[in-house]
């Protein structure tokens, strides 16, 4: 190893070549007597891992912000998990009462045929019997309507 070309290396990279001139970190400094290689060498090791800390700090820095990062993903994914659950939930109202309104049409449909079945049982009844008197009225049993049926006036079947 060649110390003066250590030297000279050096004092390249620092302004000035006295060891007084260069700043040391705040945690080591000279001990009184040691000789101008040994300080020059001990302040070129101290200050790689000086170097080597900032880095690690600055790492540090990197994997804070990328934390951060995930957190604010982490968020925005119970957003939308939030959010899907909401739409699952309103499918499934929106279903519920689709199915409803079907099985009330259904029961409706179903009243509108036996209605109509009656009607023409009773037409066959008269057609096919006495004509009938014109002051008595066919008389239709009531019958308790449920479901839509049940909800709808003539005027609105129309």
């Amino acid at each position: 190893m060649n110390l003066v070309q250590l030297e000279a290396d050096i004092a390249s990279v620092r302004a000035g070549s006295s060891i007084a001139s260069i700043a040391l970190p705040d945690y080591v400094e000279h001990t009184e007597g040691v000789t101008r290689v040994g300080a020059l060498s001990a302040e070129a090791v101290v200050r790689d891992y000086e170097s080597a800390a900032k880095e690690i700090e600055a790492m540090g820095a990197e994997l804070i912000d990328a934390a951060q990062k995930c957190e604010a993903l982490t968020a925005q994914v119970h957003d939308a998990i939030a959010f899907m659950r909401e739409t699952a939930a309103g499918y499934r109202e929106e279903g519920r009462k689709i199915f409803k309104r079907i099985e009330e049409c259904a029961l409706f449909t179903e009243d509108v045929r036996r209605t109509c079945e009656e009607v023409k049982r009773r037409m066959k009844d008269v057609s096919v019997g006495e004509a009938p008197d014109p002051d008595e009225e066919l008389a239709m049993p009531e019958r308790e309507l449920t479901g839509i049926a049940a909800k709808v006036s003539v005027c609105e079947v129309r």
